[in-house]
């Protein structure tokens, strides 16, 4: 595969500068403006880019599937991002990583540069953290705070499952699903599809199941987790826990299982294997073990369940709404807005392509609903 070698983005003036605009774009011209939104800073989303800008802020901890490079080593991936923000949803996104993985020092920098930007887009953060970082800056900005690994992850798993579910012929309510990764985007599933009506999920993290009866005194979201799954208290591992399963999904570590282990799960079995950039078991691997669908993270193998599916529509329609919260409603509508684009699912279709411009308008618009 070619590798882009050079930076994916730079930042261009909407305006050629010449003599005659220079007075209006800087000094004296630009002084008005400072005080129009010195008396009122709401006017700050009218004379700057703050209505459409978007800061991607990474401690560089759990960057895609490869774990705690650094910060040097997330950039090429928010980068990455900022060009899809750009592409997709016409967004200015700005990546920015931090030389601190401390929690309150992550929180602090992220208040204090929030004045430049219409939203937050938390990337790469590792769990537990991630959970507290979020919910402090939701709590004390003014402006949506979205932890993608968490939500987007979840919201594009749920999209997919909903027409792999029809492909299959079975229903949420009925269906036995096995989590493999508790961390940020492992626990976020898992919420939104008990919020859909699962019934029956046990998340493994890696220590094994998380399990009721289990003591998580140093990990609060696992141990509300525990209260919601696994409730015939199940004890074996991954590959026990199979047996009888209608779905896996996948958010952990590359190679996980092989194809002995797919067919031990129900006939005509869902297998999301989301690992990046290598899966829990490959696509050709998982069909071989009997899988009716099978939907990885990647490009090059069909049904891509990758989050670029979700946050730029999510911030095109939080900033064009101002829509601080992004709520569980919201989550599961923008859900059902990328399942519903794919009018008959079949086996090797069950979401949209990330490329496919209809994503972005059908998820921005469950905002004004």
């Amino acid at each position: 595969m070619r590798k882009i070698s050079d930076s994916k983005i730079e930042i261009k003036s909407r305006y050629k500068l010449t003599k005659r605009n220079l007075p209006l774009i800087y000094t004296p011209g630009v002084a008005e403006l400072s005080e129009a939104i010195a008396r009122n800073k709401k006017k700050i989303f009218d004379y700057t880019w703050k209505h459409n800008s978007v800061a991607i802020v990474s401690d560089g901890s759990a960057v895609l599937g490869l774990g705690n490079l650094g910060p040097e080593a997330a950039l090429p991936v928010m980068e990455g991002k900022a060009v899809i923000f750009r592409g997709l949803a016409g967004i200015d996104a700005v990546p920015i990583v931090l030389a601190t993985q401390n929690t309150k020092e992550i929180i602090e920098t992220v208040k204090n540069i929030a004045p430049a930007f219409g939203g937050i887009n938390l990337e790469d953060i590792s769990a537990p953290r991630c959970f507290e970082i979020e919910k402090r800056l939701i709590k004390e900005l003014d402006v949506p705070v979205f932890h993608d690994d968490q939500h987007g992850t979840a919201i594009v798993v749920l999209a997919g499952l909903i027409n792999a579910l029809k492909v299959a012929q079975k229903s949420i309510k009925k269906i036995k699903i096995v989590i493999s990764g508790a961390g940020a985007a492992g626990i976020a599933v898992t919420k939104l599809l008990l919020k859909f009506g699962a019934k029956n999920i046990i998340v493994f993290d890696s220590w094994g199941p998380i399990c009721p009866r289990c003591v998580y005194n140093k990990n609060d979201v696992k141990a509300e987790l525990a209260k919601f799954t696994n409730k015939e208290n199940f004890k074996g591992d991954l590959r026990k826990a199979l047996f009888g399963a209608d779905v896996f999904v996948g958010v952990s570590i590359k190679g996980l299982l092989k194809t002995a282990d797919i067919a031990r799960m129900n006939k005509r079995a869902i297998v999301f294997a989301m690992s990046n950039p290598v899966p829990e078991i490959s696509y050709k691997e998982a069909k071989k073990g009997g899988a009716e669908v099978v939907a990885t993270g990647r490009s090059d193998y069909p049904n891509q369940i990758n989050n670029a599916l979700v946050f730029p529509g999510i911030f095109r329609g939080a900033l064009d709404t101002r829509t601080k919260i992004i709520s569980d409603k919201i989550k599961i509508k923008a859900a059902l807005a990328i399942a519903n684009l794919v009018k008959n699912p079949k086996s090797d279709r069950i979401v949209p392509e990330v490329l496919d411009k209809r994503v972005v308008k059908a998820v921005a618009n469950v905002f004004r609903m």
